[in-house]
């Protein structure tokens, strides 16, 4: 039958995947099954809704778009397609209880993420990474890049030591800017993100130690010190000098030469030593 297609709107970031071998490549690598209950987020004109329906036991495709959604439906419904659900919202509002109704106690995502929406979603998803197993989602090359990078690298920031403490992110798939309609100014990259396997040693205070990893990139040219000092005013100067020293960083060091080990060591060091509720 055919497909009516809507232009892309400017306003929502939308750039439309249309090459069906990188279609193709993303279903391939991201695993699912047929037991699997995945949340996509932007289905579009459903170029992965479809075939992704024929592999797993339900698909929640967010839409924010009306009329995409509308158009969604009537596709999936022209089909005979019945295990897909298209919810019309946002996702950064959407409510990830949602699932519930559904048998599967855990869910996994899949999608393209415009770039606007990036670190909102993925702050998103770890508040909720109780409830997700693995997502396998498109980013703008440079956030991919970001989220999988090394300490030591230009983009390793407090996002990359926060995904790859609460989820094991891999890169799948580098995708030309070709590969999308119209065609955006930037590659992509599809990465996913485990929930299942995070980051072996774990924080006595998750909280504290998200509070410590922002802390220490918020001033990303000042030192440590001068960034933990500055962020975090309830801590003593010298108690976060102690806190270093004990924790085997040098003090004159920047943020993004400490690995998940080192912000874990220092967490801890803050925690036994800092007044309460710092």
């Amino acid at each position: 039958m055919t497909t009516q297609k809507l232009r892309p709107k400017k306003s929502l970031g939308q750039h439309f995947l249309r090459d069906r071998r990188i279609i193709d490549q993303i279903i391939l690598h991201s695993g699912f099954g047929p037991s699997d209950l995945v949340v996509e987020i932007g289905p579009g004109h459903g170029e992965l809704t479809l075939p992704l329906a024929g592999m797993v036991s339900r698909v929640i495709a967010i839409e924010k778009d009306d009329q995409l959604a509308v158009l969604l439906s009537n596709r999936l419904a022209g089909e005979g397609i019945s295990n897909v659900t298209v919810v019309n919202q946002d996702v950064l509002a959407w409510d990830f209880s949602e699932t519930g109704l559904y048998s599967q106690t855990t869910m996994n995502m899949i999608g393209n993420l415009p770039y606007n929406i990036s670190t909102p979603f993925l702050e998103r998803l770890i508040d909720h990474r109780d409830r997700i197993g693995r997502a396998v989602l498109m980013f703008q090359l440079e956030i991919a890049e970001r989220l999988t990078a090394p300490p030591g690298n230009k983009t390793y920031g407090a996002m990359s030591v926060l995904v790859q403490y609460y989820a094991k992110a891999v890169r799948l798939l580098k995708v030309s800017r070709a590969a999308f309609f119209p065609r955006p100014k930037v590659d992509s990259m599809v990465v996913e993100l485990d929930f299942e396997a995070p980051y072996p040693i774990r924080a006595s205070d998750d909280i504290a130690f998200k509070r410590v990893v922002r802390a220490a990139f918020s001033h990303r040219r000042k030192t440590i010190v001068n960034s933990l000092a500055g962020s975090l005013p309830l801590l003593d100067r010298n108690l976060i000098l102690y806190c270093l020293n004990q924790s085997g960083i040098n003090p004159m060091s920047r943020a993004e030469e400490l690995s998940i080990d080192d912000f874990l060591r220092l967490n801890s060091f803050l925690e036994l030593t800092g007044p309460q509720g710092w």
